[in-house]
């Protein structure tokens, strides 16, 4: 036995070796260099606090935070929403025939790149030869045809559309799978008793894949506070600082403002968000698996 958990112990070295130096050495030296300020062609000089000060202080990074914010709440609404409903109406038995053909079509975006994704809205929004403009002015509305990635009020809303676009289909087959592992027995029981299709679903369904929706959801909260490629792509955090979010702010802070102390600052606020909403997920849903266990 003791041979067997040194042998278990060293095919676990190299991946806790790889973990430590990339993951936890990485995190602490970050909080480490966000004390200081520091530039590429320069001495990193103690400041403490004084990055963080400044970063709560900055307009731009509460800008970035608030469209940070609209990402992840528009993400938690479709891609955990719609696609537990999208994915609990592919699943209705009239529509299985014709199931694996819709699945493909709502999982292809998924397999694009993200950066030809965000290349492909950024020439459907644009204003003189986009497809979305040219759209409205053949059905007679071309008074709504704007630059839609040009207009402060429109820019992060597209950039976010682009991202559920992309995205809503895979977690809906995330779903798919998770539904697809309740027995068939407990939905002709619901119906023998008179049970709906809605509540079979509320009653059913949702308590049956609660694991993924809790998986669904951290990965969509920190997905969307580390979001960067669609932003930097299709706007560049533009026009002016609108559609700035986090990823970009530090990403322009760090490698175009050569401010890496503040850039730091701005790493170490990304990690405490994420890793904060995580920890609630999981405290969340333990408490309702231990009320559910009590009564």
């Amino acid at each position: 036995m003791y041979n067997k958990k040194w042998t278990a112990g060293l095919y676990l070295l190299p991946a806790l070796v790889l973990v430590t130096v990339f993951i936890y050495v990485a995190i602490g030296l970050n909080f480490y260099y966000s004390l200081f300020r520091w530039s590429t062609y320069t001495e990193k000089v103690w400041v403490g606090l004084s990055n963080y000060v400044r970063m709560f202080q900055d307009q731009n990074f509460w800008t970035a935070l608030t469209n940070n914010l609209f990402f992840a709440v528009t993400s938690v609404v479709c891609q955990v929403g719609f696609a537990l409903v999208l994915a609990a109406v592919l699943e209705q038995k009239w529509l299985r025939k014709a199931g694996g053909f819709c699945r493909t079509i709502f999982f292809i975006p998924s397999l694009i790149s993200i950066s030809v994704v965000s290349l492909m809205w950024q020439l459907m929004l644009n204003p003189s030869m986009g497809f979305v403009n040219r759209f409205l002015k053949a059905v007679g509305l071309g008074t709504l045809a704007i630059d839609w990635l040009g207009k402060p009020s429109t820019a992060i809303w597209c950039v976010i559309a682009s991202s559920q676009w992309q995205f809503v289909g895979y977690t809906a087959m995330l779903f798919v799978v998770a539904i697809q592992r309740i027995p068939d027995d407990f939905y002709e029981a619901a119906k023998i008793d008179g049970a709906t299709s809605l509540q079979s679903f509320f009653y059913i369904t949702l308590p049956n894949v609660k694991e993924m929706i809790l998986l669904n959801l951290t990965t969509t909260l920190i997905g969307a506070f580390k979001v960067f490629d669609e932003v930097y792509i299709m706007t560049a955090g533009g026009p002016g600082r609108s559609s700035e979010v986090m990823g970009t702010l530090l990403y322009r802070t760090g490698f175009r403002e050569d401010a890496m102390g503040y850039a730091s600052a701005i790493g170490a606020a990304i990690f405490v968000i994420t890793f904060a909403l995580s920890i609630a997920q999981i405290r969340m849903f333990n408490m309702g698996n231990e009320e559910k266990e009590g009564v």
